[in-house]
């Protein structure tokens, strides 16, 4: 079956200065796909600058691929009819980072759900369309009589992110891409934003790509992760087997990063410290060789594959592990779909 959405062999470089001399590698060479009959959470981590936000503006068709094929439905983004690229508006949701940003300071938050409901015809009047919103609202935990006719800097940024969770519930879509959706909201409220986000998935039968710098969500809502450095794949495959037991240096150094409320207790066990500076070669080698502390010769040689560290649960892009069944990039779709059915 076609996946509803797909990156093959995709990568997307920044030139900056005068004539475009410096170059940022953003995304590179990432394979990566979406299956309609294979709904799942996955979780997008790594730490600011890996790519992350510019994975998911390629999927929404926000950024034209430099090199490789951003696909819908088997036909190239970029080169959509009119009605597909509806279709895939309607299919396709995005739930960002700063809520205020969705909306229009000059209209009430009613604004944000009648437009979608006027655009693909979901209500047969102004009744019907004034049930599905307070049905979505209160799916998400808001009472439409607190919500409904006020303007947007009335409402705290819970309600607005709130909001737009309920905004992509009435439009049903297929795929939900939430870049760093509770970042910005208190801490108290970002267990109700997940859990309405995973609701629309188990419910719905949504796919959701969550993209976030915080693995302690991603490890809750998450069924497989993928985490990257500088546009590559350092480990990806089932979130428990990754988080648990995670076997890339980098990966180990996130997971030891993440605080616990004893100041003196780590969520991870290793000993690693990233080493300081850069190291010539890194750039044709494994990208985080010039930080890694257990970097070996050959890491400076060529990109590491994709080693199949447990079977079917886990592929990590490390020359440590290098006895091990090795897969080409190209084929994470493939290893992830054997990860989303086994789970």
């Amino acid at each position: 079956m076609t996946a509803i959405l797909e990156l093959r062999n995709v990568s997307k470089i920044y030139k900056t200065g005068f004539w475009g001399h410096h170059v940022t590698v953003a995304l590179d060479g990432m394979s990566l796909e979406i299956d309609e009959a294979r709904p799942t959470i996955t979780a997008i981590v790594g730490e600011s600058g890996s790519g992350k936000t510019t994975l998911g503006s390629l999927l929404l068709g926000f950024l034209p691929p430099t090199s490789g094929t951003a696909f819908y439905r088997g036909k190239d983004l970029t080169k959509l009819s009119r009605g597909e690229r509806k279709a895939f508006r309607r299919e396709v949701q995005a739930i960002f980072q700063d809520p205020f940003a969705a909306y229009n300071p000059f209209y009430t938050v009613d604004h944000v759900l009648t437009v979608p409901i006027s655009r693909f015809k979901l209500a047969r009047s102004k009744a019907d369309a004034r049930r599905l919103m307070e049905e979505a609202l209160l799916a998400v935990g808001l009472r439409p009589e607190e919500i409904l006719g006020r303007f947007p800097h009335q409402l705290s940024g819970g309600q607005r992110q709130r909001i737009i969770v309920a905004r992509a519930m009435l439009l049903k879509p297929k795929v939900i891409i939430a870049d760093e959706p509770v970042s910005m909201v208190d801490a108290s409220l970002r267990a109700t934003i997940l859990e309405s986000i995973y609701k629309l998935h188990n419910d719905l039968g949504i796919s959701v790509l969550y993209i976030t710098h915080d693995l302690t969500t991603a490890y809750h809502i998450g069924a497989q992760i993928v985490v990257l450095y500088r546009g590559s794949v350092m480990e990806a495959g089932d979130t428990e087997t990754i988080v648990q037991d995670p076997q890339h240096p980098y990966t180990r150094l996130l997971i030891d990063s993440v605080p616990w409320p004893d100041p003196d207790r780590r969520w991870g066990q290793s000993e690693l410290k990233p080493r300081d500076g850069d190291v010539p070669g890194g750039d044709r080698g494994c990208k985080f060789a010039a930080r890694c502390p257990l970097v070996m010769e050959q890491c400076y040689d060529a990109p590491p594959p994709l080693y199949q560290t447990d079977g079917t649960k886990r592929v990590a892009a490390c020359y440590l592990w290098n006895q091990a069944p090795a897969l080409g990039r190209e084929r994470l779709p493939d290893f992830l779909a054997q990860v989303s059915s086994a789970t």
